[in-house]
């Protein structure tokens, strides 16, 4: 083989040991704003894109997420938090190709875990022996330790909206105290289950009006997930919608989503606090081009 082909192999296969994992908080302040069913459809979509992906269920006092996949865990993260399991033999290869970390349900301790606890979970997904692309994040509804973590842990953070003034109240609050008390300063807002094409786009400017007037932040648009009846039905089915109804409006806008995901900048290195991989965020930012003669 030519020598110029060899070292673009080299560089290749160097670049993929220390690429970052992009990790994304799927949030939204609010229950019932469809985190959860975001979450699992872009897990699903950026698998079907041929990337490596875990999702975490970081709702840990009433998890949903195997349900929506119609999964019965025999392990969740209480086994984790317990010591009874590594995070390596709970997750599970779910279907639709990515890897699950399940949550409890229904397990009021874990709800009220404090924040060494969240701390110590993050930390534990440095020494994670699985190569990932992406690590979604579905959070709690609320304003509670973990959801703040799981957020500042992350590189992006994926705030859920819906046309309702309680998302809108809610989504601000959570925005105000991530920015003012934990250094997050950017984030992404995605409107879901909206009426009207384009109404996302609206949502997001009066959204981002209000946040510009009284916050240091960046919102970004990151699209609309249009109120679908095909997505109500696959929910009940227990399966995705971009399995059960690939051609349907939401499917093809969460396929969009994921696209946009893909591209979403990585940091060169973390960013000073507490963060998913973070020796692979330190890797990627002293990592060089590798010259081979």
């Amino acid at each position: 083989m030519p020598a110029p082909e060899l070292s673009l192999i080299r560089n290749a296969h160097l670049e993929r040991l220390v690429r970052p994992v992009s990790v994304t908080a799927v949030t939204g302040g609010k229950g019932g704003v469809g985190k959860t069913s975001v979450a699992v459809n872009l897990a699903t979509a950026l698998s079907q894109r041929g990337r490596r992906v875990a999702l975490l269920d970081g709702d840990l006092g009433l998890a949903n997420a195997d349900v929506l996949l119609g999964l019965s865990p025999a392990y969740t993260l209480a086994h984790v938090i317990c010591g009874d399991r590594t995070l390596e033999e709970v997750m599970i290869e779910t279907p639709q190709g990515f890897q699950l970390l399940p949550g409890a349900s229904g397990c009021a301790d874990l709800a009220q875990l404090g924040a060494e606890d969240h701390l110590a979970l993050v930390r534990a997904f440095s020494s994670l022996p699985l190569q990932l692309d992406h690590l979604i994040v579905d959070t709690a509804p609320g304003l509670a330790h973990g959801v703040l973590q799981f957020c500042q842990a992350a590189q992006h953070v994926l705030i859920v909206l819906c046309d309702d003034p309680a998302s809108l109240t809610d989504a601000y609050a959570l925005v105000k105290v991530l920015s003012r008390n934990h250094g997050v300063r950017r984030f992404l807002v995605l409107a879901n289950r909206m009426q009207a094409h384009k109404s996302g786009a609206q949502l997001f400017e009066s959204f981002a009006r209000v946040a510009a007037r009284f916050l240091d932040v960046t919102l970004e648009f990151a699209g609309e997930i249009p109120a679908d009846e095909a997505l109500r039905r696959s929910v009940r089915e227990q399966r995705t919608v971009l399995e059960a109804y690939p051609g349907s409006p939401a499917a093809r806008a969460l396929k969009k989503l994921a696209t946009a995901a893909d591209t979403w900048p990585i940091p060169q290195g973390p960013r000073g606090n507490i963060e998913f991989f973070v020796e692979r965020l330190v890797q990627a930012g002293r990592s060089r081009p590798v010259a081979v003669p």
